[in-house]
């Protein structure tokens, strides 16, 4: 058994920079889950809102701990910027703490993610009825000797109806309007009238963009995102909805079923659409995890890649499904 021994009483030593018994580097150390209430956001956002922040660096094998106090120096400092400006960008804020978290430590690399929990005010649909619902705004850095890197993304939850039970029950309620003496054109008009019974989930859509440093606009609105990730679903939804609307979003998920694929799909398709303003090197990152009400588990889907690189795919060139990870490309990799 190694001997992890203690500085004797009344030692000064710097135990972190000691040399470690086993001489390995370390992937990531740092802190996770620090709270923090701070406005966040574009220009004027309201707030403050809570947040949580992540926070880690690369060890060389010949230093035996990183100095935990200086990542919470380098919080509260960032966070003190963002009081003295009324608001910041997550991905900002994200980026300030990497780069002097880097070097304080004196690593090779500091990832830094933050995430806030975002209220905003919706009317539904039909009644215009106002409630308060809320989101998930994300930002993320790393920074390195040579360049920062940063994301902006969301997080927001919707209903999906499922394409293969609906097709199933279509084809139950044929057969049985035949059997009651409807003709074939008949059925085809009722079935189209009718919306089909399916079984629906909620799902949480996240959808991350990043810039390449130096690229000129590379400002990206979380609203488009939110926007994004939530018409990429069957359909959005409402805390609270007077009768009309509940109508309104179970016709309009039922007229647009979605398996968790379509959803990444329609999430990178409206992505190319929306932000190639942000140049073919801007990396995309869109994941889709929906509640099964069926079963037990749940079901998710993800894509990853560069946006010329998906923008081809969507114009028929061959693609292979697979891109640089958002830890990839953040890190350079």
């Amino acid at each position: 058994m190694t001997d992890l021994a203690l500085p004797s009483a009344g030692s000064a030593a710097d135990v972190q920079a000691a040399r470690p018994h086993s001489r390995l580097s370390l992937s990531r150390v740092g802190v996770t889950g620090v709270e923090r209430f701070m406005r966040l956001g574009p220009p004027g956002a309201e707030g403050p809102h809570p947040a949580t922040i992540e926070c880690s660096v690369d060890l060389g094998p010949d230093q035996r701990g990183a100095h935990m106090s200086r990542f919470d120096e380098a919080i509260e400092e960032a966070i003190g910027e963002t009081a003295l400006r009324g608001s910041m960008a997550a991905e900002t804020l994200a980026a300030t703490i990497a780069e002097r978290v880097r070097e304080r430590q004196g690593s090779r690399l500091a990832e830094v993610s933050v995430s806030a929990r975002v209220p905003r005010l919706r009317e539904a649909p039909v009644s215009g009825t106002v409630s308060q619902s809320v989101y998930t705004l994300l930002g993320a850095a790393a920074a390195s000797e040579i360049r920062t890197r940063r994301m902006t993304g969301v997080s927001a939850q919707g209903i999906t109806a499922c394409p293969c039970g609906q097709a199933m029950a279509a084809d139950d309620a044929r057969e049985r309007l035949a059997a009651e003496g409807f003709d074939s054109d008949e059925i085809e008009r009722v079935l189209a009238c009718v919306p089909i019974a399916t079984h629906n989930q909620r799902g949480v859509g996240t959808l991350w963009i990043g810039v390449p440093e130096g690229t000129e606009r590379a400002s990206v609105d979380p609203q488009l995102l939110l926007e994004i990730v939530e018409e990429s679903m069957s359909s959005e939804i409402y805390e609270l909805l007077k009768r009309p609307d509940e109508a309104y979003v179970v016709e309009k998920a039922h007229r647009r079923p979605r398996f968790v694929e379509d959803c990444v799909r329609e999430m990178v398709r409206m992505s190319v659409e929306r932000l190639a303003h942000l140049g073919e090197r801007a990396f995309v990152s869109a994941r889709q995890e929906n509640l099964e009400t069926i079963h037990q588990h749940n079901v998710a889907a993800e894509r990853h890649g560069l946006l010329g690189q998906l923008a081809g795919e969507l114009s028929g060139a061959p693609g292979s499904g697979t891109g640089p990870t958002r830890a990839q490309w953040l890190s350079g990799d």
